[in-house]
């Protein structure tokens, strides 16, 4: 690698896309599409300026640019959020999928591309932008916003089925029919490896960080998490899967606890960076001569994507009951092609059945929806508000009606389902643990032992084996405690109970069928009775189930870490005390005051014992030290007390466009005889409230006057004020 070109390409795209989101800043545009105006001039294909000497070198960065990015979305999506708006994104995801996967197909035809390119350009175009669509929704303010959450729980559902889309369409390029069995093996590996990623991230992170706390600064910190993030990313291209994935999972394992926030504080500069130069690359994509040349498909499919985008989308929404304004402010915001869709048509190409016309096209088409997703975001709202001016009365009740209905079923649910749900998962983690165990025994320890032991191999191999997946056996086929599910201890819930009691006993002996068979001997039968009689034994031993219990408490208590750290309701320190960790919000009326003036132990009776503020920790503070935005407070209080003062501490001001200091200038007015202002002082001139502009000075003939404050205005003052130029220009 020529490393003097790699920074030079680096330092060369840094530079250029400074200038260009400057420009694009003062402009007020969207800062993701000065990154791809910034990414065509760096390219070979503008004459008018150097261009990098290797595009690898870009796609270095780039590839680089995607993990964090994925890592941040990861951070702010953790998997209890995932599993609570999963079953909508899941639908939603579908729905689009199928509708544009037709949509592609058809187009294709229409285009007279042959059967496989068609499908391949239906796959396309199914699958929306994450990276896009984050940096639009962060650029505009969005993240926070119900439609946003929506839609990026959607954006994970489509990452993860187009890893399957990819199987089966290489599938069918290779064979010409879809191979179900490799289909259905993607999807279980898939699965598998991801519940097995989720267990053992969340028993043995949350524990490992807690340990290492009075160690992690900021620069500690940093260089922890991105080598969790690298690590993940490379063990799941080792499982066979993307870095993209590996860092995803790794982001959602972490956001569940309480360092969170610290890590997406620290990481943003990097994500910032690599991101710029991800889309810079997409830029550089951009061929004008095969957009004169094509011009047509690339318009067709381009209006394809945000039209078919914007109804699938749509819909999806309002099938899973979300209002009418979250649904079609969510469908505007899908309305792009980006990284996913360059995967599979590099699929394509190298199993060489996609024709080399079709991927720069499909790159145009990509650019293009990219330079229109803000607009259509912006769009959303006044869409929404046309349509509900124009849309049906009876129509518009039936979707009120139909929202309302799932809220309710949502809400209500019902304590068998919910027993049988608690039941399902049980059976499922224990099952990938049991399943990976049996993988490694198979694949890696027995010929480990048969390279030493060749007669006694599969004997220990199996011995060794049943002793390891005997404590997860046990925790198979031990009875649930459903104590600390209230609305699961009823009478309705003994059938499902007994039922799940059987069916998870069943699946118990089939793994301890499958580990003995391994085993072709007499011996096979002894050892089934002793596994049998030591499953009985400590089936029936209550040291054991309570055991058990605490290790699931614990698992429960990390997935739950970064609520319950805020809450204090595991974290006990006296009587029916608790200590809480909550931060200060930009809205918290606290802010700015001192503890004296705060009188927080008078009005909620609680104790403020600590303060951490940035890599400081401040002890015991006296009644001086002022609170800000970010402060992790330490309180202890009763339950009560710290679910009253949570909500008023952690408030946030109300999302709002970033203000740009550029729009506020200085300037003067020579008042005359007619002036609103002469005869008036500022105060009654209501100034700030009418034309945005406050007083800071008045010339008076020799007299300069800098307190204007009580002073009366006079015809031939001049006033300086400071204000929008626009609103001060109507004032002269």
């Amino acid at each position: 690698m020529n490393i003097e070109g790699l920074i030079s390409d680096l330092a060369f795209i840094l530079l250029l896309g400074a200038f260009v989101t400057v420009f694009f800043k003062w402009i007020k545009q969207p800062v993701v599409l000065g990154y791809i105006v910034a990414g065509f001039l760096a390219s070979p294909h503008f004459e008018y300026l150097p261009s990098v000497t290797t595009e690898e070198n870009i796609d270095f960065w780039a590839q680089i640019g995607i993990v964090v990015l994925l890592f941040s979305l990861g951070l702010e999506f953790s998997f209890r959020k995932l599993m609570n708006s999963g079953g909508s994104a899941v639908v939603t995801a579908l729905v689009i999928i199928t509708g544009m996967m037709g949509t592609g197909f058809a187009i294709g035809h229409l285009l007279h591309f042959n059967t496989i390119n068609c499908l391949f350009l239906g796959g396309m175009l199914s699958m929306s932008s994450t990276t896009i669509i984050i940096k639009a929704f962060t650029d505009m303010g969005l993240r926070q916003k119900k439609f946003a959450t929506l839609v990026l729980s959607v954006l994970i559902v489509e990452d993860l089925f187009a890893v399957l889309m990819m199987v089966l369409l290489s599938s069918i390029a290779v064979n010409n029919s879809v191979e179900g069995s490799e289909l259905i093996y993607s999807v279980g590996k898939l699965v598998f490896f991801l519940i097995l990623w989720f267990l053992v991230g969340v028993y043995v992170l949350p524990s490992m960080l807690n340990r290492m706390r009075r160690f992690l600064n900021s620069e500690s910190l940093l260089v922890v998490s991105m080598g969790l993030c690298l690590g993940m990313s490379v063990f799941s291209v080792f499982c066979g899967f993307s870095l993209a994935l590996g860092a995803f999972v790794m982001g959602s394992i972490l956001a569940g606890t309480s360092y969170a926030e610290r890590i997406e504080h620290v990481v943003t500069p990097v994500k910032d960076l690599f991101g710029a130069v991800f889309f810079i690359s997409v830029g550089m994509m951009v061929q004008p001569a095969i957009i004169a040349s094509y011009w047509a498909p690339i318009l067709l499919l381009s209006a394809a994507v945000i039209v078919g985008m914007i109804i699938f989308g749509t819909a999806g929404m309002l099938l899973t009951g979300q209002t009418l304004k979250v649904a079609i402010q969510s469908g505007f915001s899908l309305t792009q092609i980006g990284e996913f869709a360059f995967i599979i048509a590099t699929l394509g190409m190298s199993l060489g059945v996609l024709e080399s016309t079709l991927y720069p096209i499909i790159v145009a088409v990509s650019v293009i929806t990219t330079f229109t997703t803000p607009y259509f975001i912006k769009m959303s709202v006044p869409f929404y508000d046309m349509l509900e001016r124009h849309l049906p009365s009876k129509l518009n009740f039936l979707i009120d009606r139909y929202q309302k209905q799932c809220d309710l079923g949502r809400a209500e649910g019902r304590p068998w389902g919910r027993i049988i749900k608690i039941y399902l998962w049980r059976t499922v983690l224990y099952s990938i643990v049991l399943i990976a165990i049996l993988l490694v025994s198979e694949h890696y320890f027995l010929p480990w032992v048969e390279s030493f032991l060749p007669s006694w191999s599969r004997l220990v191999c199996v011995v060794v084996t049943l002793a390891v997946m005997a404590p997860f056996l046990l925790g198979l086929i031990m009875p649930v405690n459903l104590t600390r599910y209230a609305d699961c201890r009823t009478e309705g819930g003994r059938v499902p109970r007994l039922v799940m009691t059987v069916f998870r006993f069943v699946i118990a002996v089939a793994f301890v069928v499958r580990a003995l068979t391994l085993v072709y001997s007499a011996r096979v039968g002894m050892m089934a009775i002793v596994a049998v009689v030591l499953l009985l034994v400590f089936y029936l031993s209550r040291r054991l189930r309570f055991n058990y219990d605490r290790i699931e408490s614990k698992f429960i208590d990390n997935l739950n870490e970064r609520e319950l750290r805020r809450s204090g309701k595991k974290n006990a320190v006296v009587h029916d005390l608790h200590e809480a960790f909550m931060r200060v919000g930009s809205g918290c009326p606290f802010v700015g005051e001192r503890l004296m003036d705060s009188n927080l132990r008078r009005r909620y009776g609680v104790n403020l014992v600590g303060i951490q503020r940035d890599s400081s920790y401040i002890a015991i503070p006296d009644g001086r030290t002022r609170l800000f935005p970010g402060d992790i407070l330490t309180i202890i209080g009763t339950d009560e007390e710290i679910e009253q003062l949570l909500p008023v501490v952690e408030k946030e001001l109300p999302e709002a466009t970033t203000a740009d200091p550029g729009t506020m200038r200085l300037a003067s007015i020579l008042l005359s005889p007619t002036s609103p202002l002469v005869n008036h002082s500022p105060q009654s001139t209501s100034l700030r409230d009418k034309y945005e502009a406050i007083v800071v000075a008045v010339d008076r003939g020799d007299e300069y006057i800098d307190n204007p404050s009580d002073i009366t205005f006079h015809p031939g003052d001049i006033v300086w004020l400071v204000g929008n130029p626009d609103k001060i220009s109507q004032l002269k």
